[in-house]
């Protein structure tokens, strides 16, 4: 039972993650990226973003993602905060604030 409920968890999780990253809901961008060619079209890649691996997805969360973009390996990661955006919150926590951070992986 343990196993199904941090199943169900990751799911919820997850469902939320997708909804926050296709509604781009708190996107901040780094200034390396935002240089790159072609913004709105890098953002709109981050938006229907799907290709979630063991490798850059093991809980299920889908919390982050790896792209290449114009030459340029991207990445995006999402980040999980209470109302005041001062510290980290339970992404399950109906005031939790999800704020994705599109970057260049050289910054991460």
């Amino acid at each position: 039972m343990l196993v199904e409920s941090n199943n169900n968890k990751a799911l919820e999780i997850a469902r939320r993650n997708d909804i926050a990253r296709k509604l781009s809901l708190g996107v901040m961008v780094t200034k390396k990226a935002a240089d790159l060619p072609d913004l709105e079209g890098l953002l709109s890649t981050v938006r229907v973003y799907n290709n979630f691996t063991v490798k850059n997805d093991p809980y299920e969360a889908h919390d982050m993602g790896d792209f290449n973009w114009k030459g340029e390996k991207v990445i995006w990661k999402i980040d999980y905060y209470d109302p005041t955006l001062t510290c980290c919150v339970d992404p399950l926590d109906p005031d939790c604030k999800r704020i994705i951070t599109v970057m260049l992986a050289s910054e991460y």
